[in-house]
């Protein structure tokens, strides 16, 4: 089993157990994952913190090392795909979300120091995540 952070087109968040990923997306297109608040049937998973859980079926096994490197690359690769870049508008674009002027998405993008404090003391919940350079930006 996998929980996922889950969120639906009108910004409620909840979470959902699903045998696998796949079997979340098979669900999700049929319109089965509905949000428990509003019903709303359009849902996508949020990037949520990693939590593991390991199933022994004797006591001295010994769990398997996890791998954080191919960990870091799922990362990348789910903020690359699910969030839009906006660049040095940042706090700008979060700032507009956050007061209902645009409507809610997963943006990335940079901050100022003096930004990131403007945006605590506005209450905008934001994250940093260092992004490790790919390969295909090391070669531009």
């Amino acid at each position: 089993m996998i929980v996922f952070d889950l969120e639906c087109g009108r910004g409620d968040r909840f979470e959902g157990w699903f045998n696998n990923a796949a079997s979340f997306e098979e669900q999700s297109s049929k319109k089965l994952v509905i949000c428990p608040i509003c019903g709303n049937t359009r849902v996508r998973r949020m990037l949520s913190p990693v939590t593991t859980k390991i199933v022994r079926s004797q006591p001295e096994e010994v769990p398997d090392p996890i791998d954080y490197r191919r960990l870091a690359k799922e990362i990348v690769h789910y903020v690359n795909t699910h969030f839009e870049d906006v660049g040095s508008n940042f706090a700008k674009e979060a700032l507009k979300m956050q007061y209902g002027v645009s409507e809610k998405k997963n943006i990335k993008g940079s901050a100022t120091a003096d930004e990131e404090k403007m945006l605590r003391h506005e209450k905008v919940e934001f994250f940093k995540l260092p992004l490790p350079r790919t390969e295909e930006d090391k070669n531009n």
